[in-house]
Parts: C-alpha cells; structure tokens; sequence
C-alpha cells in the first residue's frame, strides 16, 4: 500500500491514545495517531517520526501519524495498514491461488472477522493481527491485553471444528525479524488460546513487510514460535 504526502518530524508527547505532539519545522502540531494501542516502546520523545498529510484540509488535526524510527529500524505503526495490505497481498494470489472471491468483514459467529476468501476448494475464513511490539530482533504479540484477540482465535477454532480452513495472520509491520511469538509476559491467556487453537487445526502464520515511510508491502514468512 501506498500513502500521500508524507513529511518527518519529531515525536514530543502523547497526551492520550488518540494524539501525539510533533514537531515540524513550521512549529509543534498535533497529530491523529493511527494506533490505539501503547507503543511506549515506539513512540519516545526525540524520536524520528513519519505524519501522512490528510486528505481533508479542513479536518482539526492535518496529519496522521503512520511510522516510527527505532534505533536502525522503520516500523510502520498504523493499525489500519495490517489488513489493508493484506488484501492487497491476496488478492494478487498470495495468500492462496485460484481466489474467486474476497470478502472482508466476515460476520462468523459472534465475530466479524477480517477476511473470507473464496476458492474452488471452500471458504477460508482469515483474522489479520498487525504486530509492531520488536525486542532483540523478535516480535511479540500483544503489546497490552486482548480480550477482543481472544474472541478471535476461540472464533477460528470453532470454525476448524466444523469443517472449514482458518488461518490467525500476524502482518509484522517491520522488516529483518528472526520470529514471532505471543507475549506471554504482557498476557498470558492470549498465548494460552493460540496454542490451543493451533494444536486444534487452526493455520498460524506471519510475515514480516518492507517498510518505507510512504509504503507498506508484505514481504517474507517469518517463523512463529508457540
């Protein structure tokens, strides 16, 4: 996926989850940040930042925060851009050949989970989780508990259980990672549920992204250690 006009600035402060304080040359401005989630790791004041110009120019805040530099690394944080390029991906046959369909939003039980492909063979039913939490050179998921996550997998699993493909997708928003693994420390009981859910049939996959500050691209598996 490709963003707008994208500018640098340096990241000051995150008074909530919503908005972060930049500074840019023209003067320190407040910026919608795309991720609800706590990125302390990511967002330290100092830090090089990357702000998608907004489409809108008469909305209150101009920019979007989107991507973060971390020592050497690019990591793109937008929680929006996991199932995004996603699509993208399988769309053009890389998640599974011969798709006839995608359907996003795929209302599955109690859940609506993010994709339903169509291929000759059946449905195949995909929640995308978008990972950004790095420690020494492996990704880790969730960066603060999940209840939601959870709901998910115990979704996927059920639908193993009746005869249909399920696959929990993990989109690495960064490049050069050794391997994903849940964050036990962080919560457990996620863990806990994805172990189970793979021992009952359910696919568990990753791949990490090129990572630029205008475009995210899914790139290469990366292993997941349960």
């Amino acid at each position: 996926m490709r963003y707008g006009t994208v500018v640098p600035g340096r990241f000051l402060s995150r008074p909530n989850r919503f908005i972060a304080r930049v500074e840019m040359p023209e003067g320190v401005e407040t910026v919608h940040v795309k991720n609800t989630g706590r990125c302390r790791e990511l967002l330290i004041p100092g830090t090089t930042v990357y702000l998608e110009k907004a489409e809108n120019p008469a909305r209150k805040t101009r920019y979007d925060l989107i991507a973060v530099e971390k020592g050497s690394r690019l990591i793109n944080m937008d929680a929006q851009a996991p199932n995004h390029v996603f699509g993208e991906w399988a769309a053009a046959g890389g998640f599974l050949p011969e798709v006839t369909a995608i359907q996003p939003e795929f209302t599955w039980g109690e859940s609506r989970l993010d994709f339903c492909l169509k291929t000759p063979q059946g449905m195949h039913l995909v929640e995308v989780k978008g990972v950004t939490l790095e420690e020494g050179g492996a990704a880790r998921f969730p960066d603060a508990p999940t209840e939601r996550g959870i709901k998910h997998i115990r979704e996927l699993q059920q639908a193993v259980e009746q005869g249909l493909d399920a696959t929990l997708f993990f989109v690495v928003q960064m490049e050069g990672i050794c391997s994903v693994a849940p964050n036990d420390d962080t919560h457990p009981a996620f863990g806990q549920a994805l172990r189970a859910a793979s021992s009952a049939g359910v696919n568990v996959c990753a791949y990490d992204c090129l990572v630029r500050p205008d475009e995210l691209v899914i790139h290469q598996p990366v292993p997941v250690i349960l």
